[in-house]
């Protein structure tokens, strides 16, 4: 009996936990600060990208090409033959 009445107490107290968060969360007062929150914190990520310094592009130029010469004989691998010859 105490048992249940211990469960029984334990699920009401969880409803109610779950039923109060609920009504806090969907109330108008709460709507209202999260999107007063979300516009200030947007106002100073507008002030912030203004005092941003713009850095000059100093990258003109720092690829150097080298020129490959075709020169040069390249052995081909053969996966299927390099295994045969270790055989």
């Amino acid at each position: 009996m105490i048992k249940e009445i211990k469960y029984l107490i334990f699920t009401f107290i969880i409803i109610l936990f779950l039923f109060l968060t609920g009504r806090f969360y969907f109330s108008d007062t709460n709507k209202k600060n999260s999107y007063r929150s979300f516009e200030n914190i947007n106002k100073e990520i507008d002030n912030y990208t203004e005092k941003l310094p713009i850095l000059e592009d100093d990258t003109k130029n720092i690829i150097e090409y080298i020129e490959q010469s075709n020169n040069k004989k390249k052995k081909k691998f053969n996966f299927w033959k390099l295994l045969e010859s270790n055989e």
